[in-house]
């Protein structure tokens, strides 16, 4: 029998759900894989509060995590405590140590990921992260291993559960986007804080994970666009099911030659297309292959056994391999495209749905759709929505394929005009 001492750092939602699991599945684990999973330190800053059921005797309980990860018996360890610090010095001591590593922690990876793996392969120790992105969807070891040897054109992700709950309750239940943030704070789908979550950060950090896996690019995060949703209201909902389209708070990667596309923003999409399709806090990802073609992976992206079923994936693929002395794993994750370089948000090119909140007087289509034209940006359709006496109506646009830049300079003049009551949205048309 294989057996792997675990020292777990963060027991809160997932760590007690990875005992649970790993309960649960304990003779399934021991006969089907030949291993032993002993959790021998967890360390958490409230132990007294720990639940100790599926928990062995001799577990060990502390708050300091150097009891951990300096402890010469553990082989691996389990970080779920998320942000960069401490996580950071755990992970880098961990390895340091002669032990591998597991982490859920996608904002540490896209701000430290190529310093983790070089340090990993230094050391001949390997990093598993299926949980950083999507949970307990197989995405990471889809793009490492299921798909390896294909080309990645494009990755267009839904992964923020947060985000999509809010969309998709706004469309269903035609709510203000308040309403649909508190009605996900009440029922858990997010933090008291939702910033991370409802700002697009959070979805820009596992972007950050997914690129240097497709493309072998490590991004600064400040260089990918973000972009959350706070700005969206049911207007902009009602008008884009007119058109048979919806919105969804898109990561996209896109490679041309050798430039890349790295952003994250609400995006309209066709409703037959099956992206339109993720709701609620469901998540999925859109893989463009070649040769393979294109691959969806979708399920719960969030929760906690999904995110635990992640979490045991990684340690029974570790069990797996953590004899062999090849650290061939990790050395593909340290290696980059010299050649691929970021493309500018400025230069990408899209057809943009536009929403205005103007006074309606004679002559404001024309004043506004001159500012557009002045700044070469075509104008497909425009909707005006019916008078109403000594109040601003929307005014919504859409146009042909434009350069973000121009778009962005004409927004900044017209949101300056006294007719204008608010400054413009806009929100991009992807192409698939």
């Amino acid at each position: 029998m294989n057996k792997l001492n675990v020292g777990l750092i963060g027991f809160g939602v997932v760590g007690s759900g990875v005992v649970k699991f790993l309960t649960e599945r304990k003779k399934f684990i021991a006969r089907k894989f030949d291993t032993e999973f002993v959790i021998k330190k967890i360390c958490d800053r409230n132990i007294r509060a720990i639940n100790r059921t599926g928990l062995s005797k001799s577990t060990v309980f502390t708050t300091d995590y150097n009891n951990v990860i300096n402890d010469s018996e553990i082989d691996v360890v389990v970080e779920l405590i998320g942000g960069l610090k401490p996580a950071e010095e755990i992970m880098m001591t961990s390895l340091r140590n002669g032990k591998h590593v597991v982490t859920a922690n996608k904002e540490l990876l896209a701000h430290k990921g190529k310093e983790l793996f070089t340090e990993g392969k230094e050391r001949h120790r390997d990093i598993y992260f299926e949980a950083s992105v999507g949970a307990g969807i197989p995405i990471i070891k889809s793009i490492a291993e299921g798909l390896a040897g294909n080309k990645f054109n494009g990755v267009y992700g839904i992964i923020n559960g947060t985000s999509n709950f809010i969309l998709s309750e706004m469309t269903k239940n035609e709510c203000t986007f308040d309403y649909a943030l508190k009605e996900a704070q009440q029922r858990g789908y997010a933090e008291s804080n939702p910033t991370l979550d409802i700002s697009g950060m959070d979805s820009a950090h596992k972007l950050a994970v997914l690129i240097f896996l497709a493309f072998g690019k490590f991004v600064d995060i400040k260089d990918v666009y973000t972009e959350g949703i706070s700005h969206i209201t049911h207007a902009d909902i009602e008008y884009a099911q007119s058109l048979n389209l919806t919105i969804k708070l898109l990561a996209i990667a896109k490679k041309s030659d050798d430039r890349l596309e790295a952003r994250v923003h609400p995006t309209l999409i066709p409703k037959n297309h099956p992206l339109a399709s993720v709701n609620g806090v469901f998540n999925a990802l859109l893989l463009d292959t070649y040769p393979t073609g294109d691959v969806l992976l979708y399920g719960q992206g969030a929760g906690q056994m999904s995110a635990a079923g992640g979490v045991i994936s990684d340690l029974i693929n570790l069990a797996l391999r953590h004899k062999l002395k090849s650290a061939a794993r990790i050395e593909s994750l340290v290696k980059e495209n010299p050649t691929l370089k970021l493309k500018k948000m400025d230069d990408i090119e899209a057809k943009f749905y536009i929403r205005f909140m103007a006074i309606d007087k004679p002559g404001i289509l024309s004043v506004i759709s001159g500012i557009l034209g002045k700044h070469g940006i075509s104008i497909a359709s425009v909707t005006q929505k019916i008078h109403k006496r000594s109040s601003a109506v929307p005014v919504f646009m859409l146009t042909h394929p434009a350069k973000e830049k121009k778009i962005r300079l004409a927004l900044e003049k017209i949101s300056r005009l006294a007719i204008v009551r608010s400054d413009p949205v806009a929100i991009r048309m992807e192409k698939f």
